[in-house]
């Protein structure tokens, strides 16, 4: 014990170290959770440390760079409006960066709120309770039905003990506890039955064990571990923009520089090549971009949450879109979470049972075919006896109060009838006898004894069996044969028989379990959810791989697997995992889809290799084994009826419906956002080009008094990224996208498309703005004010005309052009701000403009039109050449 005790005060000390210099990122919260579990304040430690370089951190991507950059211009120019949305925009994006860097403490926090407070322990021969985080390696812990146990212990003493480690290991049912040592090597967690993990819940019976690991050291603790080992997972998207953050970087700052080296060259001032330089940087800096990103985001995440798809942070709701597998626990996920009976065996044949887990809604069919099944004594008698040998019940609601086993076995009979019968004794049911058994007085006085348990224990205690008429000769081999059939299905097999004995008997011992006879067998599993199929075909179809991680057994998940109708190359457990290198699992993992009796360490190397795949991962979950993958995840999702709070906090996604097929939905959604964010470049780059190119070209052509000024380029970009920006985040949802393959994961955002797209237009309006220009200079003998609007007027025309055009990156869109009616009300405010400017004297006073006349309006409608026509052209020769490339 005292070199336990060192452990911790090496731990506390460890802590304060790395707190104080900084050395892996230890926040302040983590290291407050890490003291408190050893006695110390919370309020010491954040004497030593404080969030705020958190904070900081989230200035350092190029596109925030760019922002300030653009910020800074625009205060110098006076423009102080334009420099506060701006930073406002850098302020919103290093919130969010903020709120996401505190996922793991979050999740950490919530680990620790699953630390049982107080433990019972023997020390120095007396029954104490101490507060759990002062247990040591070598304590005595006493435990009993309802309780958390507080530590890794190892039993030596289980009466009736059923543990849930559903949370821990993802096995649906209760596992029965006992104290025979274990021989073999590399056993998984789900397999060790001599031991009970620390935060599983006790369903049943009562133990007593040492403590074999505490705090860090537990399986609950090493999870804790894996989810800060996970780190902050960037998302594509996040990747994607910061990638293109750096071009837009760098190439603004190279064509700034050069147009200020080139106009000194030509002669220009110091100052007029000055603000030319830098309004070319302002024309050319997308500053909407991220805001318009981020409200392409808020708009996804809204739509996601009226479908039960709640997301934590922004980035997730396109990342979904961009999954190329899901990794998908079984219990509770692909899987109701309810066990149900589906076949019954009796000696008049086999039964199908109908409904879905705790449902008394079904139906019993035989031979395909519907029955009545109140004809069939035997089986009538097998529902019975299920019913009542028995401890558990069906609650209002739906919910089963006692051993899930137990209450599938009370559904089953409640589809036919209620059975009871006055209990006079029981003998629980116990590891060493395999059975349960119950004495009731029947309807007619007689006592009787009914049993259920393991079919090769029932059977070994039978003399004869029930055949609907009378009872006959026990055949044992036909009766395990038909066991053994139920089993290798995924079914757990649980057998009936009964026994008459004296009236006079109101008490039930072990000798009088004997001489029984067989009824039958009932064999019940964790039905998969009808929607989830649905879901998986859907999934199929949109190009997306679901892989089946579980830690129930092979068999079961595998024939989950098939109902759902998961493609798989056979099936792994976590035993062949341990034996496998990383290269040859990573081959593996090209066909194989179902993975059984996993670790959190498992299902956390199968998302790496994954990944390093190039695969862009999902994770479903629920469970505090589920975490660790959940965070390393490119894309968590955690349940949110039945997760724990672990779960969610280590997730990005909440399902609040806990139905796989909402992920379907959100799919979709995450692809329409990112469908929409490429709308958002693909009219932003090339507008805000034409505007640098224009001033670039006065410069390099000499023209002292340029078309655009830069009080004309600061109202184009903040009129035009509200009025036309905006609402191209609003543009109805394109059909079939579930029907598109995942965009690669190294897909950048500038397309092919999209970068001829760049070019095509910038060329198109700078050319067009500088003909107009000129045209108006020479037949008004240099009337330069009136140039410079219609120039400014036909950059702006060209915009909402290239707008609609870029409703669709590949589609025509003559027939819907006015399907989006905030962007029909944002072109009609553009149009009249420009109105407003034109002919306005005080606003042609601040923004030197002039009135046009009829002839202008119609040359600029004219010119800027010519690029509608020409996109859609271009979009027409691409379609042909992609048919005829099909073909």
């Amino acid at each position: 014990m005292s070199g336990e005790v060192s452990w911790y005060r090496a731990t506390v000390e460890e802590t304060f170290d790395l707190l104080e210099s900084g050395k892996e990122g230890l926040s302040l919260d983590e290291a407050a959770l890490r003291l408190s579990r050893y006695g110390y304040n919370e309020v010491e430690a954040k004497k030593k440390h404080g969030p705020v370089y958190l904070f900081a951190k989230q200035f350092s991507s190029p596109l925030i760079y760019v922002l300030i950059a653009a910020a800074v211009v625009t205060f110098f120019l006076d423009e102080y409006a334009d420099a506060a949305v701006i930073t406002g925009v850098v302020f919103a994006n290093a919130i969010i960066g903020f709120v996401q860097e505190r996922k793991a403490e979050h999740a950490l926090e919530s680990l620790a709120r699953m630390m049982i407070p107080e433990a019972t322990v023997l020390r120095d021969g007396q029954r104490q309770i101490i507060p759990s985080r002062e247990l040591v390696a070598g304590d005595v812990v006493l435990f009993e039905a309802g309780a958390r146990v507080p530590a890794d212990v190892r039993l030596f003493h289980a009466k009736n003990l059923h543990i849930d480690e559903s949370t821990l290991t993802g096995e649906s049912t209760a596992v029965e506890k006992t104290i025979i040592p274990i021989d073999a090597e590399d056993v998984s967690i789900a397999d060790h039955r001599n031991v009970a993990f620390a935060a599983t819940l006790i369903t049943q019976g009562d133990g007593m064990g040492v403590v074999i690991a505490t705090g860090a050291r537990t399986e609950i603790g090493k999870i804790s571990e894996l989810i800060k080992e996970s780190g902050n997972i960037s998302t594509p998207l996040v990747r994607t923009i910061n990638r293109l953050g750096k071009v837009l970087f760098i190439v603004i700052l190279f064509l700034s520089v050069f147009t200020y080296i080139v106009g000194k060259l030509q002669g220009f001032a110091n100052l007029e090549i000055f603000l030319a330089a830098v309004s070319l940087a302002v024309a050319a800096i997308p500053e909407g971009l991220p805001a318009l990103i981020t409200i392409s985001l808020a708009i996804g995440v809204k739509t996601m949450a009226s479908k039960n798809a709640i997301v934590r942070n922004l980035p997730s709701v396109e990342t979904l879109g961009s999954a190329t597998v899901i990794c998908s626990d079984k219990t509770g996920t692909l899987t109701l979470n309810q066990m149900t009976v589906t076949s019954i065996y009796t000696s008049e044949g086999m039964f199908e049972v109908t409904g879905d887990g705790y449902s008394i809604e079904g139906a019993f069919f035989r031979n395909n075919e519907q029955i009545d099944a109140s004809i069939y004594p035997s089986l009538v008698s097998t529902l019975k006896a299920g019913a009542l040998c028995n401890n558990a019940y069906l609650r209002e609601g739906g919910s089963i109060e006692g051993d899930p086993t137990e209450g599938a076995l009370i559904v089953s009979a409640l589809k036919l009838s209620r059975f009871h019968l006055p209990r006079l004794d029981s003998i629980p049911f116990e590891s060493e006898k395999r059975f349960m058994a119950t004495l009731h007085e029947d309807e007619s006085g007689s006592s009787v004894i009914y049993v259920k348990g393991s079919p090769e224990k029932i059977v070994n205690m039978c003399r004869s069996q029930y055949n609907g008429q009378e009872e006959v000769e026990l055949e044992a081999g036909e009766i395990l044969g038909a066991a053994d059939r139920m089993a290798s299905g995924g079914l757990r097999v649980i057998a009936m028989a009964y026994r008459y004995v004296d009236n006079s008997k109101k008490e039930l011992s072990s000798e009088d379990v004997r001489e029984l006879t067989f009824l039958g067998l009932q064999g019940m599993m964790d039905p998969p959810r009808e929607e989830a199929k649905e879901a998986i075909r859907k999934c199929k179809t949109a190009g997306i791989r679901v892989i089946m991680i579980t830690g129930d057994h092979v068999i079961t998940a595998t024939s989950i697997a098939d109902q759902l109708g998961i493609a798989t190359s056979g099936a792994l457990s976590g035993s062949d995992l341990d034996s496998m290198s990383d290269e040859h699992l990573s081959e593996k993992l090209a066909n194989v889809s179902v993975f059984a009796r996993t670790s959190p360490e498992d299902k956390s190397r199968i998302v790496r290799l994954l990944q390093e795949r190039g695969e862009v991962v999902a994770v479903t979950g629920d469970g505090i084994n589920d975490a660790p993958a959940l965070k390393r995840a490119d894309i968590g999702i955690a349940m949110g009826r039945s997760g724990t709070e672990v779960a969610k906090e280590a997730s990005d996604m909440v399902l609040a419906d806990d139905n796989f097929a909402s992920i379907v939905n959100a799919i979709e959604e995450g692809r329409d956002v990112y469908s929409k964010i490429q709308k958002v470049i693909l009219w932003t780059l090339p507008t805000n080009a034409a505007e640098g190119l224009a001033i670039m070209a006065a410069v390099l052509l000499g023209i002292v008094n340029p078309p655009l000024l830069p009080i004309h380029i600061l109202w184009i970009n903040t009129v035009t990224a509200i009025g036309l920006g905006i609402p191209i985040v609003f543009e109805p949802k394109e059909p079939h996208l579930l029907n598109r393959h995942p965009r690669p994961r190294d897909e950048p955002l500038l397309l092919p498309i999209i970068k001829r797209r760049i070019m095509t237009v910038a060329l198109l309006m700078v050319t067009a703005t500088f003909l107009l220009f000129f045209l108006k200079i020479n037949a008004n003998g240099q009337n330069i004010t009136t140039a410079q609007t219609i120039a400014m007027n036909t950059i702006v025309f060209f915009e909402i005309f290239y707008l609609f055009s870029s409703k669709s990156i590949y589609e025509s869109v003559v027939g819907r052009l006015f399907s989006n009616w905030v962007m029909s009300g944002g072109v009609i405010l553009v149009i009249l701000l420009q109105m407003l400017i034109t002919y306005h004297p005080f606003m042609n006073n601040v923004l030197n403009t002039a009135p046009l006349g009829v002839t202008d309006w119609l040359l600029i409608v004219l010119v800027s039109s010519s690029v509608f026509f020409v996109i859609e052209a271009e979009k027409s020769i691409h379609r042909k050449r992609k048919a005829g490339t099909r073909e």
